[in-house]
């Protein structure tokens, strides 16, 4: 394990670059410019090494980037009482450097199918927070492949709710991944 205290290694491009002049002191870029803008190139680098062309991901700074990037991955199928069924699409903009869906894309889709299903039981007039959201990675789900992605919600208090997300393959019908969201149901605020 790395000692915390010692200095990450970039390659000789992506070091900032200082002068001993005192006239070019003033010109020497912030903090914020030295580590964010060498750093840019990787990440655009890596987006394309992984095949990514989507346009949302060239704009990932803009506000609400999160649901640009599922928006078009995830499909509604079906909606009734305390259950939601989509599709969901491994598309590159969502994978990882394997090929695979990546575990983060997982659990941003699982949040919000569990979110609209405590929908389908919570009313309108209490807010729903989310408490825990907890994770199975059972499989990996390929690239292009299509995934039935079902919530259905286990349990509904006055304060609580409980909902299962499980996310199959659509040709198989094999189990991938699995999650388990509690929300805390409160009343909106009259103020």
């Amino acid at each position: 394990m790395a000692n915390p205290s010692s200095k990450a290694t970039l390659p000789a491009s992506l070091e900032p670059q200082t002068s001993s002049s005192s006239t070019a002191a003033a010109a020497t870029p912030t903090e914020s410019d030295v580590r964010s803008k060498p750093f840019e190139p990787l990440i655009t680098g890596f987006f394309k090494g992984v095949g990514v062309q989507d346009p949302n991901v060239e704009n990932y700074a803009s506000k609400d980037f999160y649901s640009n990037l599922l928006c078009n991955t995830l499909k509604t199928h079906t909606v009734r009482r305390g259950h939601v069924t989509c599709f969901a699409t491994v598309k590159p903009s969502i994978s990882n450097h394997y090929g695979g869906l990546h575990g983060g894309a997982v659990a941003a889709i699982a949040e919000r199918v569990a979110i609209a299903t405590a929908r389908t039981v919570v009313g309108e007039d209490k807010e729903i927070f989310l408490v825990d959201l907890g994770m199975s990675y059972l499989s990996a789900a390929p690239k292009d492949a299509e995934l039935i992605v079902d919530g259905s919600v286990v349990r509904s208090g006055r304060n609580i709710t409980l909902v299962s997300v499980e996310f199959k393959m659509k040709k198989t019908g094999k189990l991938a991944f699995t999650s388990r969201a509690t929300f805390h149901n409160s009343p909106v605020s009259k103020l």
